[in-house]
């Protein structure tokens, strides 16, 4: 990678919200990062996720012998991240078939979702072989960069 698509990549990042990105090429890492003041994002964000997750205390207390039951199948569970920031998507587009759905089989390589950003369109690949047990992620939503997306059930 010469030194101009590194100022071309550096620019790109600079004009979004990416914080972070890694490429390797032919057995070079070049990691760029973005200094912008993160104290914006981590309070924008606990704040939404906590609106999200006070109902769900009331919902498992109201619930409480369903609770027990799902607590043990989750620990073998495997969640599959996004591995950026971006837009959430479950397929390639609207007359297009879901990349995966509850209960269907996933084995490395598979796409299971894309994720937009900066107007791409990234393939997200199943690192793991099982059964997808739940989406985690409503489609068309922004998701966070290690945020989880699918429970899956290994094979």
């Amino acid at each position: 990678m010469d030194i101009k698509q590194i100022q071309e990549l550096v620019k790109l990042i600079n004009k979004t919200s990416i914080g972070e990105i890694t490429i390797e090429e032919d057995g070079t890492r070049i990691t760029i990062k973005q200094k912008k003041d993160p104290s914006q994002k981590i309070y924008s964000q606990p704040a939404q996720q906590a609106a999200y997750q006070a109902p769900a205390p009331v919902a498992a207390a109201t619930a409480a012998p369903a609770a027990p039951v799902a607590a043990p199948k989750q620990d073998n569970l495997i969640t599959i991240k996004s591995p950026m920031i971006g837009t959430f998507y479950r397929q390639a587009g609207p007359d297009k078939p879901i990349f995966v759905n509850v209960g269907d089989e996933v084995s490395p390589g598979k796409i299971v979702c894309i994720i937009e950003a900066m107007k791409l369109f990234n393939e997200i690949e199943s690192e793991v072989k099982g059964t997808i047990v739940k989406v985690l992620v409503e489609d068309a939503s922004p998701v966070e960069y290690d945020q989880p997306l699918f429970l899956v059930e290994p094979a």
